[in-house]
């Protein structure tokens, strides 16, 4: 398999099956939430008791470990930003992988926008539906540039009662940090709740900020990067939620 394991101190020699989760993007050390990755798996053993066996998958490789069965073994996959990825395709098909196979599925920032791509195509029949990023002169674009971008800004997101992001977030609203210009365009949108895909939380402005799919044991995606929440030695709600899922889909298997 074509991954890079995560550090010992991510893994446990007990004798249940350690959780295992594919970092699914393009690492990079320019990128921070790739940097706060070991820190945010580091704290989650040894604050929550979640341990979790972490393998990096470039988008390059993903439609290969799709292909082969190999991401299907794993108990999460977490879609991380650092758009443009390498492969568009390695992104849609791991998610795709996810959400078929029902593995906890967590998308941020990039993986939140491809996550909707996704659907969009493999569910809803929008085969032409584009990202702007990736290809900036289609002519459906699902993504595109925000109008206002929101690069190192914070806001609120008020979650949809009674939802999964109300669940993990604990609250109806919660302020959460952004490093993103692309976002969802509006017109596209029915069609993918009318499919089946819940949007479950909206900034104040009431645009899409969370996405969920509802008779999935965990998929959620945000726009926001829960990753950069604080200093990384206390995991954000939505990252403990995955890693809790993936323990519970280990458990299970």
């Amino acid at each position: 398999m074509t991954t890079t394991q995560a550090p010992q101190s991510a893994r446990t020699t007990q004798g249940a099956r350690t959780a295992r989760i594919a970092l699914v993007g393009d690492r990079s050390p320019h990128v921070k939430s790739h940097t706060r990755i070991p820190l945010l798996l580091d704290s989650l053993a040894s604050r929550d008791g979640l341990v979790l066996d972490a393998y990096w998958i470039p988008t390059g490789d993903a439609v290969a470990e799709a292909a082969s069965g190999a991401l299907a073994r794993f108990d999460a996959v977490w879609m991380l930003p650092g758009s443009p990825y390498a492969s568009e395709a390695g992104a849609l098909a791991a998610i795709r992988v996810a959400r078929e196979e029902g593995i906890p599925f967590l998308g941020t920032c990039g993986g939140f926008q491809h996550a909707l791509l996704e659907y969009a195509r493999s569910v809803c029949g929008l085969a032409g539906v584009a990202h702007a990023e990736n290809d900036p002169g289609a002519g459906e674009l699902l993504i595109s540039p925000l109008a206002c971008s929101l690069v190192g800004h914070e806001g609120l997101v008020r979650a949809e009662p009674g939802s999964l992001a109300e669940s993990v977030l604990g609250a109806e609203r919660s302020l959460e940090r952004y490093h993103c210009s692309y976002g969802p365009e509006p017109r596209y949108l029915p069609v993918l709740t009318a499919h089946g895909l819940r949007l479950s939380g909206h900034d104040e402005d009431g645009q899409a900020r969370i996405a969920e799919l509802p008779g999935h044991p965990f998929f959620l995606a945000t726009l926001f990067q829960p990753e950069l929440a604080g200093d990384g030695t206390r995991p954000h709600p939505v990252v403990r939620a995955l890693a809790a899922a993936a323990a519970a889909h280990a458990a299970a298997g």
